[in-house]
């Protein structure tokens, strides 16, 4: 892991108890959490700065409304004292938060992003994260997605959606790695 230094955050999207709601429908990746852990463990023993994010629903009938035991951060991935946690209620991590702010002050230029879910909080974040001038990684297989239904009625699986979703943001928006090109430095 050693192309990753002091100027590279990882940052952990919405991995709440929420997202284990039966609401959400079918969903690929079931070892996102397990290469996040993996992720974070590295960070953590290197002293690299992790950053936290977690949706707080403004809709009482979500999972992931705030005082709901959904709302949670997972025990797997909760934050340490002194890793930042940056509460949203909008798919991007930049709007309405301090993120920006606290990158630019932190001297960070590097996000690795992981997290739920993937064609919503993860990629919108990516988008962003590029727009702004951020170096900007997805680890595929540290994020997931649920089937969604489109427009047309048509039923999507989910690692269609999720495969899709890292389509559109390859090398316009962010490198889509895997959590052993990170882990290797790559």
């Amino acid at each position: 892991m050693a192309a990753f230094g002091k100027n590279s955050a990882l940052l952990i999207i919405d991995v709440q108890k929420g997202f284990d709601s039966e609401k959400w429908g079918a969903r690929n990746n079931p070892d996102a959490e397990e290469n996040i852990f993996k992720l974070l463990t590295q960070w953590r023993k290197r002293e690299l700065p992790v950053i936290h994010t977690q949706h707080l629903s403004r809709n009482p009938n979500s999972p992931l409304f705030p005082g709901q035991d959904g709302c949670e951060i997972k025990e797997l991935v909760l934050p340490l004292e002194g890793e930042a946690v940056i509460q949203k209620n909008v798919n991007s991590a930049f709007i309405g938060t301090e993120l920006e702010e606290y990158l630019r002050k932190n001297e960070i230029d590097t996000l690795v992003i992981t997290g739920l879910i993937t064609p919503h909080c993860v990629s919108t974040t990516a988008r962003m994260s590029a727009n702004l001038g951020f170096t900007t990684y997805v680890v595929s297989d540290a994020a997931a997605a649920f089937d969604i239904i489109g427009h047309n009625g048509i039923l999507y699986q989910a690692e269609e959606v999720h495969n899709l979703s890292l389509a559109t943001l390859h090398k316009e928006f962010a490198a889509i790695v895997t959590t052993e090109d990170i882990l290797a430095g790559k």
